[in-house]
């Protein structure tokens, strides 16, 4: 596969660009195109992957020649130029989730990380801990690992190692998961999402089958009722509250900045701290250290790699301070992500000022009831909630259910919110009521020019005049 060419339709989406630069650094000779590339946006990820070597070509079909492979994004429609191409020169086409599969089953060993919550933080985890105690892993991941980044990889979403030890994570949302056959399957909780919970368990069901060695999140109920299928000599199950949990977390301390706990695994106690905050954090690390065991890691070795861990782009990434106010960028998108990162910006002092973008018209007629619920209860009487209109790529989604919406469901649930269709006057409110003291937290997924506006505003409350 990595010798042959391969186009990448949507090479700068998330999951798309690790793999490209994976399949690049393995010696493959890589192109693409992006729809925001047409646009001009987002150039500085343009320019990182043309100076991997990878030409970029307009969403045309210009791109597409015989014998190259076609790897098409989930984002991507069959009507596309590119598509249309591909099928007109009879051309190999796969998905992402598909070329992925391949890479991740014919590795000698390899994770695969899922879950409604958590995947990216796990998966970022498991490979630092791993490239730490100098196993060299090539990693797959959908956020920018922050030990990764350096003036060369600005976008190192992807790690680069030994391709037969491969860590991933795996989405549920199309029902890929089902491709994958890891020899260690992580799941760190099941909630709603992408699809409804009898479906979901199914998926996640079959997903632990396939493994040899199922690590499973023993405080979330519903892997908890998963565990139960599956055989016990499989099965290493981790938590703070869960009896009879492998690896067990005790003294939890949630620190200004970072947060401390014990692990107890056989007996032994070993003390673990982290420089990311958050409680959900610490059932993250207690994921990650339960797959890197399964991997045969000492876990003496790898607690102390993870208080190196700096965390991933987009989860809760301070971009900075400026006149007393600091800018928060978060990737949180579903009712179990926003509550997470909701209780950790709730336990330090200071108002929040929130800007929530919804990732689709489809999310909010599948969980915008969840959604309201969760900002209401999240949120104190004085904080802000501001929600622009939903990212909207096209096509004939249902669109019956928008930000206002959520907004009035919000109130209903006895929160406060406003609904602001444009970006610019969001931007404009917030300058306008930042105070010291006070947090601006962008919330969003499926749009990276979300990191820009809060970039942007930093800019701004720098240039405004001290209050």
């Amino acid at each position: 596969m990595t010798q042959s060419s391969t186009f990448f339709c949507g090479i700068g989406g998330s999951g798309m660009l690790p793999l490209a630069c994976i399949v690049r650094a393995n010696g493959g000779r890589v192109a693409g195109s992006d729809r925001a590339l047409d646009a001009g946006r987002l150039g500085g990820k343009f320019d990182y992957l043309r100076s991997l070597g990878i030409q970029l070509f307009p969403q045309d079909g210009s791109g597409l020649t015989e014998g190259t492979t076609l790897i098409t994004s989930a984002a991507v429609e069959e009507t596309i130029p590119d598509v249309r191409r591909a099928r007109e020169l009879g051309l190999k086409h796969l998905t992402r989730p598909q070329l992925l599969a391949e890479l991740l089953n014919s590795a000698q060993r390899s994770v695969a990380v899922g879950g409604t919550s958590g995947k990216s933080t796990v998966t970022g985890m498991i490979g630092w801990i791993l490239h730490a105690c100098h196993r060299q892993p090539t990693v797959m991941n959908g956020a920018v690992m922050k030990n990764f980044v350096s003036p060369s990889s600005p976008f190192a979403s992807a790690l680069v190692g030994d391709p037969e030890l491969f860590v991933s994570e795996v989405d549920e949302s199309d029902g890929s998961i089902a491709l994958y056959r890891p020899e260690v399957a992580v799941l760190t909780n099941i909630s709603l999402d992408h699809k409804e919970m009898e479906e979901l368990r199914d998926l996640f069901g079959g997903f632990l089958s396939r493994a040899r060695k199922a690590v499973l999140n023993l405080d979330d109920p519903e892997t908890r009722a998963i565990a139960g299928l599956v055989e016990a000599e499989r099965c290493i199950g981790y938590g703070f509250d869960a009896p009879g949990a492998t690896l067990s977390g005790r003294n939890l301390q949630l620190l200004d900045g970072g947060l401390a706990f014990n692990v107890t695994l056989e007996g032994e106690r070993h003390d673990v701290r982290l420089q990311v905050p958050g409680r959900h954090n610490a059932s993250n690390a207690l994921a990650a250290l339960a797959a890197t065991w399964a991997l045969g890691i000492p876990l003496p070795e790898a607690a102390a790699a993870l208080g190196r861990f700096a965390g991933l782009k987009r989860r809760l990434e301070t971009v900075g301070e400026a006149n007393g106010v600091t800018v928060i960028d978060d990737f949180a998108h579903n009712p179990d992500k926003i509550a997470a990162t909701l209780a950790t910006l709730t336990a330090q002092p200071g108002r929040i000022l929130l800007f929530f973008q919804p990732h689709g018209y489809g999310p909010l007629l599948k969980m915008g009831d969840e959604l309201a619920s969760t900002f209401a209860k999240g949120l104190g009487a004085n904080d802000l909630l501001l929600l622009s209109d939903p990212v909207y790529q096209g096509g004939t989604v249902d669109r019956s259910r928008g930000s206002d919406w959520l907004a009035s469901a919000v109130r209903d649930a006895g929160g406060q919110a406003e609904h602001i269709p444009d970006r610019a006057s969001i931007g404009q409110r917030l300058l306008a009521e930042a105070r010291p003291g006070d947090r601006i937290a962008i919330l969003g997924a499926r749009d990276d020019t979300l990191s820009e506006f809060a970039a942007e505003l930093l800019r701004n409350l720098t240039e405004r005049p001290a209050l």
